[in-house]
């Protein structure tokens, strides 16, 4: 671009008129400047690019004219107390309030959720007195439809359920999950349990006109009513701790969140159903593997043949449970060449683990020597009452007089565990030396 000075007229003779000031004139001069030569009855220069100058020149007083009403209207208008402050604002690097890397509000966990309640700040603000408590509920929202006072099936989608490489796999991410409008849960169990090719659970066939139609069945149903169990458990936590965000986001989401979620995780596969929650591996008329007596199969074998029997059943399976012990088994098998059966990826933790297709789930509350096989989402429902509740108070024994607080987290549910042959227990061969 050049820097030459744009002249802003021309004399009589045809020689350019330049402004006295050495840089660019400014709009004002400009404008004196045109004035000056349209006033002018001997200007004999080119009037009709000094007529389209002048035409530019207003259009740029205009213009700034308008942004500097537009400037003073913005300064004078005050904001409602309700509105953000419109500066620019930095990344907030408070705990629990961080956004994401694309600058939208980050995921609220159940720690966040507590420490942003105004239920904390007017505790803190109190001076720490009496107790409250913040509800974070993570399972599906709405009403429950029932039929006889028995809660119907909802529509479960087929498919495999994504794993989250952040954050490890639970039983319970396997299950169709929904929330329970009541304390009392009651629904049908099938005990029919109809196996391909046999039984008479199936007769649909193609009839001749003015023939019977065959019927199927028959079926049985046990209709099983319970209540949904609460699982909760606590941690004291110093007043000073408490007044720290971080330290506090600490306390809920490694310790009393994740206890929740650890138990939870015990409760669906071994819970006894009666005190407790009902699990799979303690409800009635599930389905077993076993290698035969004097079998050498390895585990990953043993799977292999545990999924036909349930396709079999008419249960295609879409994940399995196992030991840590028994998964490490099954990724470190190797054959004669000592070259490893189960193709793993050990460059990227996190990866999702596979095995014949299924998601694999590995957790110490599975017994070693066993897995549990299965189409979770065809065969069971979780039922949550509530999500997690976060509860806090100085009201404990002598907790006030030592400066300490109780932390407390708890969630109310239930597993419905209405098709048990969707279900497999597995029994590995014992090991041989």
């Amino acid at each position: 671009m050049s820097n030459r000075v744009r002249p802003i007229g021309r004399r009589r003779d045809g020689r350019p008129i330049y402004p006295i000031k050495g840089g660019a004139p400014t709009l004002t001069e400009q404008r004196d400047e045109i004035v000056r030569l349209l006033q002018d009855p001997d200007y004999d220069g080119d009037l009709d690019e000094l007529m389209q100058r002048a035409d530019q020149i207003a259009a740029q007083i205009d213009q700034a004219n308008q942004r500097d009403a537009r400037l003073r209207a913005l300064r004078a208008a005050a904001l409602p107390a309700s509105d953000p402050d419109p500066r620019p604002q930095t990344r907030r690097t408070e705990p629990g309030h961080q956004p994401d890397d694309h600058g939208a509000p980050h995921p609220v966990t159940a720690a966040e959720a507590f420490i942003r309640s105004k239920a904390l700040a007017n505790f803190r603000a109190n001076g720490a007195v009496g107790k409250f408590s913040v509800e974070h509920r993570d399972a599906p929202t709405g009403t429950v439809t029932t039929t006889n006072g028995v809660p119907t099936r909802p529509e479960r989608q087929p498919g495999q359920i994504p794993t989250n490489p952040d954050f490890p796999l639970l039983v319970a991410n396997l299950l169709d999950r929904q929330t329970s409008s009541g304390n009392t849960l009651e629904y049908v169990r099938d005990t029919s349990g109809p196996v391909a090719g046999t039984g008479t659970w199936n007769k649909a066939t193609v009839v001749p006109e003015g023939t019977m139609k065959p019927q199927s069945g028959p079926f049985s149903w046990d209709t099983i009513t319970t209540s949904l169990k609460t699982v909760a458990h606590w941690v004291p936590i110093t007043r000073q701790a408490a007044d720290d965000d971080g330290q506090m986001m600490g306390y809920i989401n490694g310790r009393l969140t994740y206890g929740l979620e650890y138990q939870l995780d015990r409760q669906i596969l071994t819970g006894t159903g009666t005190t407790q929650m009902q699990g799979i591996l303690t409800t009635p008329g599930i389905g077993a593997y076993q290698p035969g007596v004097g079998s050498t199969d390895a585990k990953l074998i043993t799977v292999r043949k545990a999924r036909t029997q349930a396709e079999l059943a008419l249960y295609p399976p879409d994940a399995v449970v196992m030991n840590p012990l028994d998964w490490q088994d099954i990724e470190l098998d190797t054959d004669a060449n000592g070259q490893f059966r189960v193709i793993t990826s050990v460059t990227e933790p996190g990866a999702a683990m596979r095995l014949w297709g299924l998601t694999v789930v590995t957790t110490v509350a599975m017994a070693q020597g066993t897995a549990l096989l299965g189409g979770f989402r065809t065969g069971a429902t979780l039922w949550e009452r509530q999500g997690i509740t976060i509860l806090m108070t100085d009201s404990h024994a002598d907790f006030f007089l030592a400066n300490t607080l109780v932390i407390l987290a708890e969630r109310r549910a239930n597993l419905a565990v209405h098709t048990p042959r969707a279900f497999t227990k597995v029994t590995f061969a014992a090991a041989t030396s």
